[in-house]
């Protein structure tokens, strides 16, 4: 069993529901990057998402944007974010890792080469923004005779012919993109959420996290309701803008802050 399995296990046990904060690889500083990691965990975190910085990001709203190109300017792309990986690994054996990007960076290192790369610094899952089903089977099992997650990105306008394709590729969980747009965009819509999710159990026993338009506590408390994980990410790297030389203590007080209002009552899987 995976780490990603295993920490969805120990959660649903215990009748909680995971919290998956993302920030980009290398933003502010390289070497602020594991100590964000650690500083996640610490805050309350059970997955972290690590981003890849990508030139041509197509999901990802203007705040995570400005901090790819911050990361890009610092020079960090995927071996890096790989080292970053392994440092973390020396005192954190725990914590699923999975890294979230574009395909590019991996079509240059090459599939078996980034697998074999992943594996070694103990990644636990990849998101390929732009790999539909159809074209990443080669990758997806690669990434099975390795033992690592393949987590696919499902939309509020996906067909339920998509989702069944989905479902039979991906392992660890999968992610429902809350809104129709780019990360960090406003007006969520709870009920909606609640029938994409009855929709996609109904063809997948898959973890099911909820990402894009989560921004407090308030609706991290409302989404653990009806899903399994909370996926926060433009809200992490705001804190990171607005604390500069105090990023980590902020982003640990913030993930706590919205960890504990998942957990101010009792929550269980519909």
């Amino acid at each position: 069993m995976s780490r990603i399995s295993q920490t969805f296990t120990r959660l649903a046990t215990s009748g909680r529901k995971a919290l998956i904060p993302y920030f980009t690889a290398g933003d502010p500083d390289p070497a602020l990057t594991v100590p964000l990691m650690h500083a996640a965990v610490a805050g309350g975190a059970d997955i972290l998402e690590l981003g890849v910085p990508f030139s041509d990001p197509m999901a990802d709203g203007p705040v995570i944007q400005r901090a790819i190109e911050r990361a890009l300017a610092k020079g960090v792309g995927l071996p890096q974010v790989l080292d970053m990986v392994s440092e973390f690994r020396q005192t954190d054996r725990n914590t699923p890792v999975v890294l979230m990007g574009y395909a590019n960076p991996i079509e240059a290192m090459g599939a078996e080469n980034f697998v074999r790369a992943a594996r070694t610094a103990e990644v636990d899952g990849l998101i390929v923004v732009d790999y539909p089903p159809e074209e990443c089977a080669v990758l997806a099992d690669l990434l099975r005779e390795n033992s690592l997650d393949l987590i696919f990105l499902i939309a509020p306008t996906s067909t339920d012919e998509r989702i069944g394709q989905i479902a039979s590729l991906a392992t660890g969980y999968v992610y429902y993109v809350s809104l129709r747009g780019v990360t960090g965009a406003a007006n969520l819509d709870l009920a909606e959420v609640e029938s994409r999710l009855r929709k996609i159990r109904s063809c997948t026993a898959l973890p099911i996290g909820v990402g894009f338009g989560i921004r407090d506590g308030a609706t991290a408390r409302a989404i653990a309701q009806v899903a399994d994980a909370v996926i926060i990410g433009s809200r992490v790297i705001q804190e990171i803008e607005a604390s500069p030389g105090n990023e980590a203590p902020k982003v640990k007080a913030l993930l706590g802050e919205i960890r504990t209002a998942m957990d101010s009552r009792q929550v269980t899987s519909p």
